[in-house]
């Protein structure tokens, strides 16, 4: 999604500044920044996604230059450009970001392949500097989605120099076929670059990340000048005090920031204000508020990997967080584990109503929990596993009818539902309580034997938090997200069920320093698991069909994993797989088949031509890392 703010130049070139002097010092290579005095004060345009191309232009300036030096220039683009953008070409006013290098250079007949995926001018380049060829491809269709374009000169030797056009006031565009305005179910096309090039000298302290954590998220630590608040604008961090209630509101509206604190004072709370998600984190971590109100929509970190990182750290993810957002995102935010949502303008009368949901919360110690299973058995271990105790009481039922009867005693803050009742389904059940608007905010776990299609998947999605299906592994998943849902403080969880968190947790290190081949021709999926990968500390290869997938893996024996797209050009997937079996070094190598299509006997055929195993797109992630994790083990 694209949400166009008026970006003012001066914080673009700061950005730039703090982001890359490090790696020119670091690296010994000359660093400027120039902005003509007839450019614009600001720039209308997604402040996050220009970021995002110029970090990645100049992550690749740096990346290949070793003398010399980079610069960039903002100005006003020259007249008499033929513009292949639309929009570019009907622009009154438009500006360009060049980003130019004494690098090594691209040849003339090169040039043009740099922005395909997956290409770069030679092998040699790939293997000497690294990269994927990924995020130039990327970065242009970031630059058309904001009505603009992405333009290369070079010459091999003489370094180059690509320039990122924008039109002054910002227009929408649709994606290219629709195809990313849709993404397919499961697939997160949420563009990242690395907060920190290797070998850049880190500006900011690193939050720390449990092991399975997807992304880095980088804060600056407490007592450096960016977390200070702007001069007008003061909280109460210099008056806490034991015993004192913390409420941490991060938006980067100062002044709905100091009407929220106010609001805070009249309901008993004290109030830190954060501008930034990063900055926020930071105060999370050093504070501990008893509550945070927190707003999706934020410059460079943004709300949603904000919350994410609350909910996966054992410090935070106890911590009601209330999200606010000028869109419509209450089921994902529940979903990621926010105990409430507020559409975007908030008035004083709703934060209010926010602080009373807040004290009820923090003030209700034990937590109320719903089991809805039919068999004794698993019912009674259900409750075992989770652990009726001080801080949660589990009322556990073997019919929808009786759930129903429960939910009128007493509120719940979560459901264990299981989809095979002796009285109609789970689906029927689950779909009733969710149109029942005193219900409707509580999250439901589903826990099944069942094996779900697509369609199932789909519906249950509709109104179910998590999908968890009983396996082997399901016990430490159930316990898991019971903690996350009823927010339990993992430090006060008996010893056995901190270990089994603390296992759960770590058990993404069998991925780390491992080498992942992925043959798919489809850029919006090797992205997405790359992103998925890279952040469990894989190395990720890529091909775009078995031709390339076989290649690749001769020139690297050491791969300890192939996923292997079934429907590609040139040489599909059982193709592939069948060839790579026959090569002797490569007979017991782990291949997982992808396939988009959930025809039945594709299993089996997959099976036959040689993989390991299989699992169908669109691809649910935690299932494709249990897959790995067990073929990696091995």
């Amino acid at each position: 999604e694209i949400h166009p703010t008026h970006v003012g130049v001066g914080q673009v070139r700061d950005y730039v500044e703090r982001t890359f002097r490090p790696v020119a010092e670091e690296r010994d290579l000359g660093f400027e920044i120039s902005v003509a005095d007839d450019v614009a004060a600001s720039v209308e345009t997604d402040e996050q996604r220009l970021q995002q191309v110029l970090k990645n232009l100049l992550s690749n300036a740096f990346k290949f230059t070793e003398s010399g030096g980079v610069t960039l220039r903002v100005e006003r683009a020259p007249g008499g450009i033929a513009f292949a953008s639309e929009v570019l070409s009907k622009a009154d006013s438009i500006v360009a970001f060049s980003v130019a290098d004494s690098g090594i250079g691209i040849p003339e007949d090169k040039l043009r392949l740099i922005f395909e995926s997956f290409q770069q001018a030679d092998g040699t380049i790939s293997r000497k500097y690294g990269g994927t060829g990924l995020g130039l491809s990327i970065s242009r269709e970031i630059a058309r989605l904001l009505g603009g374009e992405i333009r290369a000169e070079s010459a091999a030797g003489e370094g180059s120099t690509f320039t990122l056009y924008l039109p002054e006031n910002f227009t929408p565009i649709e994606p290219l076929g629709g195809e990313l305005s849709q993404p397919e179910p499961e697939i997160d096309f949420t563009v990242e670059f690395p907060s920190r090039l290797p070998g850049e000298a880190p500006e900011r302290a690193e939050i720390p990340m449990p092991a399975n954590g997807d992304r880095t998220v980088v804060a600056e630590i407490a007592d450096e000048p960016a977390l200070a608040l702007p001069e007008g604008l003061e909280d109460d961090r210099a008056a806490l005090f034991p015993g004192d209630r913390v409420v941490l509101v991060i938006d980067d509206d100062g002044e709905f920031a100091r009407a929220a604190v106010d609001a805070a004072h009249a309901r008993g709370f004290k109030g830190l204000i954060a501008l930034r998600g990063e900055q926020g984190l930071a105060l999370a971590h050093e504070y501990k508020p008893d509550a945070i109100l927190l707003s999706l929509q934020l410059p460079i970190t943004d709300g949603s990997l904000v919350l994410e990182h609350l909910k996966r750290h054992p410090e935070t993810r106890h911590i009601p967080v209330h999200v606010m957002s000028d869109a419509n995102h209450r089921q994902e935010v529940l979903r990621a584990g926010a105990v409430g949502y507020l559409e975007k303008p908030v008035g004083r009368e709703a934060l209010e109503a926010t602080y009373d949901e807040f004290t009820s919360f923090i003030e209700r110690r034990v937590k109320n929990l719903l089991v809805v299973e039919d068999d004794d058995v698993e019912r009674t271990a259900v409750v075992e596993l989770i652990g009726s105790g001080d801080d949660v009481d589990i009322t556990a039922v073997a019919t929808g009818e009786e759930a129903q009867a429960a939910l009128e005693e007493k509120p719940f803050d979560c459901i264990v539902l299981d989809l095979k009742l002796p009285d109609g389904s789970g689906f029927q059940l689950l779909e009733k309580i969710k149109k029942d608007k005193r219900y409707r905010l509580v999250p439901v776990i589903v826990h099944t034997g069942k094996e779900l299609t697509r369609r199932e998947e789909t519906r249950l999605k509709k109104y179910a938090e998590t999908i968890i299906v009983k396996d082997v592994r399901s016990p430490e998943r159930l316990l898991d997200e019971t903690a996350l849902f009823l927010h339990r403080i993992e430090a006060r969880l008996p010893t056995e069920k901190r270990k089994m968190l603390e296992q759960l947790h770590n058990a993404d290190a069998v991925f780390e320093g491992k080498k992942v081949l992925i043959v798919d021709d489809d850029v919006r999926n090797v992205f997405a698991l790359a992103s998925v990968f890279e952040g469990r500390g894989m190395e990720v290869l890529f091909a775009e069909n078995g031709v390339e997938g076989l290649d690749a893996l001769k020139k690297n024996p050491d791969v300890d994993l192939v996923l292997m797209d079934i429907m590609m050009p040139e040489m599909d997937g059982y193709e592939a797989t069948r060839a790579v079996r026959e090569l002797p070094e490569f007979k017991s190598l782990p291949i997982v088949a992808l396939t988009a299509k959930a025809m039945k006997g594709d299993r089996e055929k997959s099976i036959a031509s040689g993989a390991s195993d299989y699992i169908t797109k669109p691809v649910d992630v935690d299932q494709l890392l249990s897959l790995m994790r067990v073929w990696l083990y091995q």
